[in-house]
């Protein structure tokens, strides 16, 4: 069991059968920012992402392409899906793919237990399957179909008909851990998040579990089930194991032991997989259930859940080209209450960079550069006697790093940066206030200048550790300016507990020119 101050997060890994549009996006946007919030609090911490590359959509896919599914897949990776992490800026500690030996490895591995020990059985299973989530489907999960599907009943996901599989598989005795998944969810009630879905998990287990399909045989595109080299495992069984794989189970105990448990971060439509049959697999194996499941909700772009087949999916360089990664960071993960659906617009996008990014941040830290280089050559200077409008931006400075905190302990990104931005509207509204440029032309008010300065100048320091998990370019920016690279600059640190210790900017420190983070674009 890993240590206390141990942080492991997983975004799902995500199916290659086409590529990435925003929405896998802003998953991994999210599990970034709070990889980036926990090690910036000295925590030990670890990032997994990676990709689903079995199962009958990518061999269909492949096929319709002319090609092999590893052709496919490794085509997809390489020119897609490693890219998008750097597009969107994306500093995960490991890349996995499920065609790769060390997880495949663990895969056989880790079934071979669960068959060993007679959780695992064979039999014989008729239903619906929809290829598109790559599951088996209950009559209540279907809907009537529309225009060309009228008439027929299609997956309420992907509004595409099922099809009827009969065969004779190897089955998971999930109906075994109803009783102890009810259990977990009643004694860990954060296990599942929000609340909204782990009232509907329970719901759904409450109803009762079947045991389910682990193998197919009418596929070849898989990882072979090694007592029966006639099946491949449901690409399900094999990609949830992703998650132990990376870390080390059954090849580095060490390491497995450091890290484990997880925190899985997972759109909703996918949180049964997470937060059912996986913790079942976890305690037939005798291992410890993730820390914890957030099902986020979806991207909606007119009223609807982004996808390819419908030519809603918009790629998320279509944004950066035009914004940058920060803004492309920040507006979807301030501009959605995380967890719940979201809709984008560009409207909305190119309004919040404006009003937000370009005229409340990157104005204020432009402002107060160019005024320590006008008004004191550049150097930070000491401040003097403080008023009680310097005591407020340190109140305000201190309650925000706090709110913060308890903010992303919940995962409420949103609520995590509208904290911080207390303090960008906060030092705006003190120089509105104190009007330094005024007080600049009496020279008998040189210290309260300095003073002023001083003020802001900090503020903006403790702006850049906290908003670097955000927009950590812009941020990196920022902190260049304020004379990181200086020998008196390299004394500070970018602790995230520490951000509100007044005072850590060191008078003298001699600052940059800082161009505009947010440069003013121009609208079509």
């Amino acid at each position: 069991m890993a240590a206390g101050d141990s942080f492991y997060i997983a975004t799902p890994i995500f199916y290659v059968n086409d590529v990435p549009h925003i929405g896998h996006a802003y998953t991994e946007v999210a599990a970034d920012v709070l990889a980036r919030w926990h090690r910036q609090s000295g925590v030990d911490t670890w990032s997994l992402t990676g990709t689903d590359e079995h199962g009958q959509k990518i061999l269909r896919t492949a096929v319709a392409n002319g090609v092999t599914p590893k052709e496919w897949t490794d085509k997809l990776v390489a020119e897609s899906w490693v890219p998008l992490l750097k597009t969107i800026d994306i500093a995960n500690d490991d890349f996995i793919r499920t065609t790769e030996e060390r997880h495949e490895r663990v895969v056989q591995q880790f079934l071979q237990k669960l068959y060993d020990d007679d959780f695992i059985y064979f039999g014989e299973y008729e239903g619906y399957y929809c290829v598109g989530c790559e599951e088996y489907k209950q009559a209540d999960d279907l809907v009537d179909g529309a225009g060309e599907f009228e008439g027929q009943r299609v997956c309420a996901i992907h509004g595409r008909p099922v099809e009827v599989l009969h065969e004779a598989n190897y089955f998971f005795r999930l109906s075994a851990f109803q009783d102890r998944l009810l259990a977990l969810y009643k004694e860990q009630p954060d296990f599942v998040q929000p609340d909204s879905l782990r009232n509907e998990l329970t719901s759904f287990v409450s109803r009762g579990l079947d045991d389910i399909s682990i193998s197919r045989q009418s596929l070849d595109w898989g990882v072979r089930v090694p007592w029966d080299e006639k099946h491949v495992f449901y690409v399900w069984f094999d990609a949830l194991l992703n998650y132990i794989s990376a870390i080390g189970w059954g090849t580095d105990d060490a390491n497995f032991s450091r890290r484990w448990p997880a925190v899985q971060l997972v759109g909703k439509d996918i949180a049964r997989f997470h937060a059912v049959i996986w913790p079942a697999m976890l305690m037939a194996a005798g291992l410890q259930p993730p820390a914890r499941v957030f099902g986020h909700g979806w991207l909606l772009v007119g009223g609807e859940k982004m996808s390819k087949s419908k030519l809603t999916g918009i790629a998320p360089h279509q944004i950066t080209d035009v914004f940058g990664s920060d803004a492309f960071r920040y507006y979807f993960m301030s501009a959605i209450n995380f967890g719940q659906d979201g809709s984008f617009s560009w409207e909305d996008l190119s309004a919040r960079y404006q009003a937000e990014l370009a005229n409340g941040f990157g104005n204020l830290a432009s402002r107060v550069v160019a005024m320590i280089g006008r008004y004191c050559e550049g150097v930070v200077p000491a401040e003097g006697a403080l008023t009680d409008a310097e005591s407020r931006i340190h109140q305000v400075t201190t309650d925000a790093v706090a709110a913060a905190q308890r903010a992303i302990e919940t995962f409420a990104i949103h609520d995590a940066i509208a904290a911080v931005w207390t303090i960008v509207d906060e030092l705006n509204g003190y120089l509105t206030e104190q009007e330094p440029w005024k007080v600049a032309k009496d020279e008998a008010q040189v210290e309260r200048l300095h003073t002023i300065l001083y003020t802001a100048a900090e503020g903006l320091r403790a702006l850049a550790v906290l908003l670097s998990p955000v927009i950590p370019q812009s941020t990196q920016k920022l902190w260049t300016a304020l004379g990181a690279d200086t020998a008196l600059g390299a004394l500070l640190e970018q602790s995230i507990p520490n951000a509100a210790n007044w005072g850590q900017l060191p008078a003298g420190t001699q600052t940059q020119p800082l161009d505009a983070l947010f440069p003013r674009i121009e609208q079509e």
